[in-house]
């Protein structure tokens, strides 16, 4: 019998809440193990030795320790090739190669200004820190520079690497939630008619519908 995966953090990471997507997605058994940052639970020793940086996701599958969410979710694509959706990671060189570009680009061109609002608008607050105006300004504007690339790509393609839902789509969803569900900057997506179209259809996936609740919950599921 297969020992199920063990990813450790809180769902409502956007990092953790990234490879549950893709461990849904993929039908792979899985075991969630709390980690309370608050309490700095994730630069403990013991949790160091798999996650050196001390951030969360960490994942372990039997012997295998792996951290960094993008490479955690190529690694269970891989592994686990013939479960759940098959396609996610592709089923050719150029199919992947796709996949990949677009997975670079929500790396290096949509999580920087994403993930900077997300922070600064539906993070900071709850943990009582004050808003910086000016750095939400200039990311607003980083991230509509980025959208509108997306709003070109999406009138060609039904999805970004292609006409099948993959990785790369995925790789968005956790920031993209934050943005559209718990700030006032959710027109950013629906003022564009393709990237609206896109995020409503990857938002609706039974996978990403179970993280979210996942996420409201804070259970493993």
């Amino acid at each position: 019998m297969a020992v199920p995966v063990k990813v450790y953090g809180p769902p409502l990471s956007t990092a953790v809440s990234r490879v549950l997507a893709c461990l849904i997605e993929k039908d792979v058994e899985f075991q969630l193990i709390p980690i309370n940052m608050a309490k700095g639970e994730h630069k403990k020793p013991d949790f160091l030795k798999i996650q050196p940086f001390g951030q969360v996701p960490a994942f372990q599958d039997e012997s295998i320790s792996l951290f960094e969410s993008r490479a955690i979710c190529r690694y269970i694509c891989e592994k686990y090739e013939e479960k759940g959706n098959k396609a996610l990671y592709g089923t050719n060189p150029l199919a992947k190669a796709s996949i990949d570009q677009w997975l670079e680009a929500e790396g290096q061109n949509f999580h920087p200004p994403s993930g900077a609002l997300v922070f600064q608008l539906a993070f900071a607050p709850r943990m009582k820190i004050p808003q910086d105006e000016g750095l939400i300004k200039q990311n607003e504007e980083k991230l509509g520079k980025v959208l509108d690339i997306y709003e070109k790509r999406l009138a060609e393609s039904q999805f970004l690497a292609g006409d099948e839902f993959s990785l790369a789509d995925l790789s968005h969803l956790p920031n993209t939630h934050y943005v559209v569900n718990s700030t006032d900057r959710g027109q950013l997506f629906s003022s564009r008619k393709n990237v609206g179209r896109w995020w409503s259809e990857i938002s609706s996936r039974e996978s990403w519908k179970t993280v979210v609740q996942m996420i409201r919950s804070g259970r493993a599921g």
